[in-house]
């Protein structure tokens, strides 16, 4: 079961979910492929400019504002995920002395 009503909402399924860990050998669409590993490389993994191959790869999918407004999303959320991490802030439900969700 999809665990989040917004994703429902934007026509992510399960199946599509359960793809993400392993998204270069999955059937999700090109695009899609493409962004993630954006993704994958804004957050260190490798790091350095990007790869001329991987610029290629976004041009074929998004234009150049769009793979701009793409990496300042992933920079926005990747932030914030980061000071989250950092203040320990947890969701109202969670409960004094549990674990974040990020523990692992």
């Amino acid at each position: 079961m999809v665990k989040s009503a917004s994703l429902v909402r934007t026509g992510l399924t399960e199946e599509m979910i359960g793809q993400l860990a392993d998204y270069k050998n999955s059937d999700l669409p090109d695009a899609w492929k493409s962004a993630l590993s954006f993704s994958d490389h804004l957050a260190g993994a490798p790091k350095g400019p990007i790869p001329d191959e991987m610029h290629q790869d976004l041009s074929k999918h998004f234009s150049a504002i769009e793979v701009l407004r793409l990496g300042a999303l992933l920079a926005v959320g990747s932030g914030w995920q980061r000071m989250i991490e950092a203040f320990e802030i947890r969701p109202d439900h969670y409960e004094k002395g549990q674990a974040g969700p990020w523990s692992t």
